[in-house]
């Protein structure tokens, strides 16, 4: 199998159990994450979140979809003043544990994984943005950083 690189989009960012959600998509399918995909993904991100300390409450997430029945949340959370706090769930993914093909029924498999290929450029783009923000300005600015994206093009660039 030929790797290829997936398309990235930015959505707005929301805001869930007090924390603002920066949120990025990656799908191989030109027509986006399907709506219903999407929105049970959000209605579990609860489940994902941390509990609050004194970090600005911001969290990034990654909500892929497979090439097959697979659908992935992975919720990056700052915890600790510079720390990330991680979080997935998956859906329609029988070898991770869910009960059924369904895109839609998420579940929060206990596994040590932190993303795929596909799902990992946001970490380095997130992190210089927490630091330019968050931690190096004398005042945190919060609006800043949920500003501040990775652009929406493909997972990454292999020149």
């Amino acid at each position: 199998m030929a790797f290829t690189e997936k398309r990235l989009t930015v959505p707005p960012p929301i805001e869930v159990a007090g924390r603002r959600i920066k949120r990025y998509h990656v799908t191989g399918d030109p027509a986006g994450i399907a709506p219903e995909v999407e929105e049970a993904a959000y209605a579990m991100l609860p489940k994902l979140l941390p509990e609050p300390d004194n970090t600005p409450p911001a969290t990034f997430v990654v909500l892929h979809r497979g090439g097959d029945d697979g659908a992935y949340l992975n919720a990056y959370s700052w915890v600790w003043d510079n720390v990330l706090h991680f979080r997935g769930a998956s859906a329609g993914q029988p070898v991770l544990g869910c009960p059924d093909r369904d895109p839609t029924h998420f579940i929060t498999p206990d596994l040590p994984w932190i993303g795929c290929v596909w799902e990992l450029p946001p970490i380095l783009h997130e992190r210089n943005a927490w630091v330019r923000h968050v931690l190096m300005p004398d005042t945190p600015d919060l609006d800043g950083y949920l500003a501040d994206s990775l652009p929406e093009g493909t997972t990454g660039d292999l020149s």
